[in-house]
C-alpha cells in the first residue's frame, strides 16, 4: 500500500503500526507573490472570490518522491522506471488530494439572493402614484435617508431602527404589518444595473431578487437608467459594520503588541469563518484538565498506536494531536511569509485592519474541524457559528467519547448542578429540582446600568442629530455599563411563575421560583445574553459594556437544599404528562414553527402563556428551551382531546437500570417510546444530551439516588482565566477573538496571531472562563 508522507518524524509510526513500506513524499515550496499588488476594498461579503475579502491562500510548487521504509530509500517521481502499479497509486493519491482541496474553504460567500415568489406574482395597486427621481422623504416622519418604497402601492417609508439608535423608525416594517404588502426596494440603491438594487421581502424576512423589478419600477414612473447610487445596500451596510464595529477595540488595533512564540502560544490558522472554533479551543485548552488529559498525560505516538485504523475519525487522537500542536510550542515560530498571513475575515482598504504583528503561521485544524462537525448541519459547514453553541457541542462530543472509552472525562471540569426551588403561593409547599449544566447563561439587566444619566444624554443628543440629518461619530457613542454582579444577582433573584399547576391544590396559581447552584465547578463559564429579538423578530446584539472584575465570589449563590420545616408538593404519578385546560392558538404555533422551532415546543409555549401573543410565547420558549421535559407530550382535557397515558412497567425500568442507565433516564425513555424497552434503550443511546439535562426531584430522592451523580465542587471564589469576544451584529457574522491570562499577563489569540495584550477588552466579552481560586 502506498501512503502520503508530510512529516518524516511521524511516518515511522505509521509504518510500525501498519507494516506498509511504500510512501509518497510531497514537498511544497511557496511561490513568490508580488508585494506591489494593489489591495482593493471588498464590495462583497465573501472570502476568496472576486470582490470579496482576500483569502490570502498561498500558492505552492510541488515536487514528489517515492520513499521506501524502513531505510528511507528515495526515488524521484514521475519516473518511467517505476512499476505501473505504483504510478497508478500515486495518480490516485494526487487526485484524492485535489478532492480534499475542494472541501477546504477557499471561498465563502454570504447566502446568494434567492428569487422571491412574491415578486413573480406581485399585484401592484392602480393608485396613480408616480415617484420622482429624487427629493424622497418618509411619508410618516422626517427621515430623508434609509428610505424604502413598497412595490405594491408605492408608499415611501423609512427602514428599521438599528441596535445603536441609527437607521429608520420602522415605518416600512409597520406598513407591511398593516397591509401585508411583501416587497420593498431601497431608494438610492437603484441604478442602471438593477442587479445591485436592494430588494427586501418582509414576508420572507430576507434580501431577495426581483427578476421583474424593471416592470415594478415602471409602474410608478421610475426610469432607473438615469438614477445614481446614493445609499448602501443591506449587504454593504453589514460589510461596513463588519469592518468597523468594535474591531479596533477588541483586536487592539493601533497598539504596539509584542508577538509571542513558544509553548502555549501557538495560534490556529483561519480556515474561513473558523474563528469561533479557534477562540473556543484556545480558551478550553487553557484549563489544566484539558492540558493534563490530552497533552501532559499522553504521548502522541501512543495515541496514534491506540487509535483505530483511520486515526482521522478518532476524537481522542485528533484532540491529542491538537493539544500537542498548540501547547508544545513546536509550531509557535515566526512566520517566514512576513505579514502575508492575514485573518480571513479582515478586510483591506480605507478602514482596514492592519496586521498587528509579524506573527506565526499557526496550525490549520482541518482534521479536527472536519471530525467535530461530522453529522452536524452547521459545524460541518463553512459558515460563521455561535461560539457558545460550539463550546457546548465540543463538550458533548468529548463526554460521549469518554463514555464510550470508559475513561476520565475532562469536560467534567465545567459541569455543575443547578437547583431550582418552586413554592406554591397558596399552599406554601415546595418542590426542588436539579439539572446539570456547563454554562451559566446570564441576562443583562440594563436597568442596573451605572451610567444611566450619560446614556440618557446620549440618546437625547442622538435624536437631535437625527432630526438635523447628522450622524454621531464612534467616539460620541455612549453604551450602558452594567456590573457583572448585577447580572449574577438577577440570575438568583426570585421569579414569579404565572399559571403554575400546583399538585397541592389541584389547580393553577402563581409560584415563586429561585435558582441556585448546588455545586461549584472547577471552571465556571459565564455566557452573556447579548443577542435579543428586535423588531420583526430579527436577532440583534445588545450594545452594552459589562464591568467584569478579575475575581468574583459566588458563595452566596450556593443552594441550601430542602429545609426541615418545608413541606413538599405531592408527587404526580409516573407517566402522566402535564395537563392543560386550553388548546394552543394555531396562529401563534404556526408563526413559531415558521421560525424553525419544533411544533411540540411551539404548542407548549402558546399554552403556557395562555395564548396571550407571539412575543410572550417566544420569550417563554427562549427561557425554557433547555428544560428536560420540553419535548414531552401534552395531554389536552376537554373536547375529547385527552391522549392516552403510558403505564410504566417497573421491571422494564429495572432492566434498563441494570444496563447502567439512570432510573430517571429509563423512565423518560420508556415514556417517549410507549413502554417499548428495546426502543427505549435505543432512544437513550441516541439522546446523550438528555442525561446532562435530566431533572431530579430532590423531594423524592434518597441519598443513594443522589450519590449516583457527582460533580466537581469547592470554593465559590473564582479568577478570570479567559474570555471570548465577538465583533459583529449577529453570531452568524463578524469575528471572534480570545484573550487568555498566562503567567499573570493577558495574551490575545486572534486566529494565528498571538501577542501580549496591551488593553484586554474585558468589558466586551461574550463568554467568560473563570477558574477556581485555590483555598
Amino acid at each position: 500500500m502506498l501512503c502520503v508522507i508530510f512529516y518524516s518524524d511521524y511516518v515511522m509510526w505509521n509504518y510500525e503500526k501498519t507494516g506498509n513500506p511504500v510512501y509518497l513524499n510531497i514537498q511544497e515550496t511557496p511561490k513568490q507573490v508580488s508585494e506591489s499588488r494593489p489591495h482593493k476594498k471588498p464590495t462583497l461579503l465573501a472570502i476568496g472570490v472576486e470582490g470579496g475579502f482576500d483569502s490570502k491562500v498561498p500558492e505552492y510548487e510541488e515536487t514528489y518522491r517515492i520513499v521506501i521504509l524502513p531505510d528511507f530509500i528515495s526515488l524521484l517521481y514521475p519516473s518511467v522506471e517505476l512499476p505501473e502499479k505504483v504510478r497508478l497509486a500515486v495518480d490516485g493519491i494526487l487526485a484524492a488530494v485535489g478532492a480534499e482541496r475542494k472541501e477546504e474553504v477557499a471561498a465563502w460567500t454570504a447566502d446568494k439572493k434567492q428569487v422571491s415568489p412574491y415578486a413573480l406574482s406581485l399585484q401592484q395597486v392602480q393608485n396613480g402614484v408616480k415617484v420622482p427621481p429624487s427629493g424622497w422623504k418618509c411619508s410618516k416622519c422626517d427621515k430623508v435617508d434609509n428610505l424604502w418604497m413598497n412595490l405594491t402601492d408605492g408608499t415611501i417609508l423609512c427602514g428599521r431602527r438599528n441596535w445603536d439608535g441609527t437607521g429608520g423608525n420602522n415605518h416600512a416594517l409597520e406598513h407591511y404589518q398593516e397591509t401585508n404588502y411583501p416587497l420593498a426596494v431601497k431608494l438610492g440603491t437603484i441604478t442602471a444595473d438593477l442587479e445591485g438594487a436592494d430588494v427586501y421581502s418582509y414576508a420572507e424576512d430576507d434580501t431577495v431578487e426581483d427578476p421583474l423589478l424593471a416592470e415594478h419600477l415602471a409602474h410608478f414612473g421610475i426610469d432607473f437608467s438615469s438614477l445614481r447610487k446614493t445609499e448602501m445596500t443591506t449587504a454593504e451596510r453589514e460589510l461596513d459594520q463588519n469592518t468597523n464595529f468594535d474591531w479596533n477595540r477588541i483586536q487592539e488595533k493601533g497598539k504596539e503588541l509584542e508577538p509571542l512564540f513558544g509553548p502555549g502560544f501557538t495560534g490556529l490558522a483561519n480556515l474561513g469563518n473558523s474563528c469561533y472554533l479557534a477562540s473556543v479551543v484556545q480558551a478550553v485548552f487553557s484549563t489544566k484538565d484539558f492540558q493534563r488529559y490530552y497533552y501532559e498525560n499522553v504521548k502522541l505516538d501512543d495515541a496514534f498506536k491506540q487509535a483505530p485504523a483511520d486515526p482521522t475519525l478518532d476524537l481522542h487522537m485528533q484532540l491529542s494531536k491538537l493539544a500537542h500542536g498548540i501547547l508544545s510550542g513546536k509550531y509557535a515560530v515566526p512566520s517566514k511569509k512576513g505579514q502575508d498571513n492575514e485573518v480571513a475575515e479582515e478586510p483591506k482598504g480605507k478602514n482596514a485592519l492592519t496586521s498587528m504583528l509579524q506573527g506565526q503561521d499557526g496550525i490549520p485544524p482541518r482534521m479536527f474541524k472536519s471530525l467535530i462537525g461530522t453529522g452536524h448541519p452547521e459545524f460541518a459547514s463553512s459558515r460563521q457559528q455561535d461560539a457558545l453553541e460550539f463550546f457546548q457541542h465540543f463538550l458533548d462530543q468529548v463526554e460521549q467519547n469518554h463514555v464510550a472509552a470508559v475513561g476520565e472525562d475532562p469536560a467534567r471540569c465545567f459541569k455543575f448542578c443547578v437547583e431550582e426551588r418552586i413554592m406554591c403561593s397558596v399552599s406554601k409547599k415546595v418542590k426542588y429540582t436539579k439539572k446539570t449544566d456547563n454554562i451559566l447563561s446570564l441576562n443583562i439587566p440594563l436597568r442596573a446600568a451605572v451610567n444611566k444619566d450619560e446614556v440618557a444624554a446620549y440618546e437625547k443628543n442622538l435624536a437631535q442629530k437625527e432630526l438635523a440629518g447628522e450622524k454621531l461619530s464612534d467616539e460620541e457613542i455612549v453604551r450602558p455599563r452594567v456590573p457583572l454582579s448585577a447580572c449574577l444577582e438577577n440570575f438568583s433573584a426570585p421569579e414569579e411563575v404565572m399559571d403554575f399547576y400546583s399538585s397541592a391544590i389541584n389547580a393553577r396559581t402563581t409560584a415563586i421560583k429561585t435558582t441556585r447552584l448546588a455545586t461549584f465547578p472547577d471552571y465556571l463559564v459565564l455566557h452573556m445574553r447579548k443577542f435579543v429579538l428586535a423588531a420583526g423578530w430579527v436577532p440583534k446584539k445588545l450594545d452594552v459594556f459589562i464591568d467584569v472584575p478579575d475575581e468574583i465570589d459566588i458563595s452566596d449563590m450556593r443552594s441550601k437544599g430542602p429545609q426541615p420545616d418545608e413541606q413538599f408538593l405531592p408527587e404526580t404519578p409516573d407517566g402522566i404528562p402535564e395537563q392543560v385546560d386550553s388548546a394552543a392558538d394555531e396562529a401563534i404555533v404556526s408563526q413559531l414553527a415558521d421560525m424553525g422551532f419544533p411544533r411540540i415546543r411551539c404548542e407548549k409555549a402558546a399554552i403556557q402563556t395562555l395564548n396571550s401573543g407571539l412575543e410572550e410565547a417566544m420569550n417563554w420558549l427562549l427561557v425554557h428551551m433547555d428544560d428536560p421535559d420540553i419535548d414531552d407530550p401534552i395531554t389536552r382535557v376537554g373536547n375529547n382531546e385527552t391522549s392516552s397515558v403510558t403505564a410504566l412497567n417497573e421491571s422494564d425500568v429495572e432492566t434498563l437500570v441494570s444496563f447502567g442507565f439512570l432510573p430517571e433516564m429509563a423512565r423518560k425513555a420508556l415514556k417517549a417510546t410507549g413502554g417499548d424497552m428495546e426502543r427505549a434503550a435505543e432512544w437513550i443511546l441516541n439522546h446523550p444530551e438528555e442525561s446532562m439535562a435530566m431533572e431530579l426531584d430532590v423531594g423524592a430522592c434518597t441519598q443513594d439516588t443522589q450519590a449516583e451523580v457527582k460533580y466537581p465542587d469547592g470554593s465559590g471564589k473564582y479568577r478570570l482565566l479567559a474570555f471570548v469576544s465577538h465583533m459583529g451584529t449577529s453570531t452568524q457574522s463578524g469575528h471572534y477573538v480570545c484573550h487568555v491570562r498566562k503567567n499573570d499577563r493577558w495574551v490575545i489569540f486572534n486566529d494565528c496571531k498571538v501577542a501580549v495584550s496591551g488593553d484586554p477588552p474585558k468589558d466586551m466579552g461574550y463568554l467568560y472562563f473563570f477558574e477556581r481560586v485555590p483555598s
